[in-house]
C-alpha cells in the first residue's frame, strides 16, 4: 500500500535575475503585416483612380450623347424647312410655267381687269 506524507509548505526558491531583454531584430515575417497594409494601400488608391477615370469618361459620353440629340433635333427641321421651301419654290415656278405655256401654246391673254363683265343669272 501507498502511503502520503504530509503536505509540506510549499517553499519558493529565490527569483533569479532575469537576463536584459535585448532589442531583436525583425524578421521578415514581422515586417510582413506593414508591407502588406501598404500594398492594399496601393491597391485602394490604383482602384480608386480607375474608378474616377471610368466616371470622367462616361460623363464625356453623356455630354455628347446630348449634343448629338440636339443636332439631331436641329437636323430634322432643317430639313422640313428645306422641304417646305422647295415646295414653295415648285408652286411659285408652276405658276409662270403655266401662264408661259397658256401663252405659247394655246395662246392665251391675260384678261383685263376693266373690261371684265359679269352676267346675272335669274334665281329658279
Amino acid at each position: 500500500m501507498a502511503s502520503w506524507a504530509p503536505a509540506q509548505a510549499h517553499t519558493e526558491a529565490p527569483a533569479l535575475p532575469r537576463p536584459k531583454a535585448r532589442p531583436r531584430k525583425r524578421s521578415k515575417a514581422e515586417s510582413a503585416p506593414r508591407r502588406r497594409a501598404f500594398g492594399g494601400v496601393v491597391w485602394i488608391v490604383l482602384f480608386g483612380a480607375l474608378l474616377a477615370g471610368v466616371v470622367a469618361v462616361n460623363v464625356a459620353v453623356l455630354q455628347l450623347n446630348v449634343q448629338l440629340d440636339k443636332l439631331g433635333t436641329e437636323r430634322v427641321q432643317l430639313r422640313a424647312d428645306t422641304a417646305h421651301l422647295r415646295s414653295q419654290l415648285s408652286s411659285a415656278g408652276a405658276v409662270t410655267q403655266l401662264e408661259s405655256q397658256a401663252r405659247t401654246r394655246l395662246g392665251l391673254v391675260p384678261a383685263d381687269p376693266t373690261a371684265t363683265s359679269y352676267i346675272e343669272l335669274p334665281a329658279r
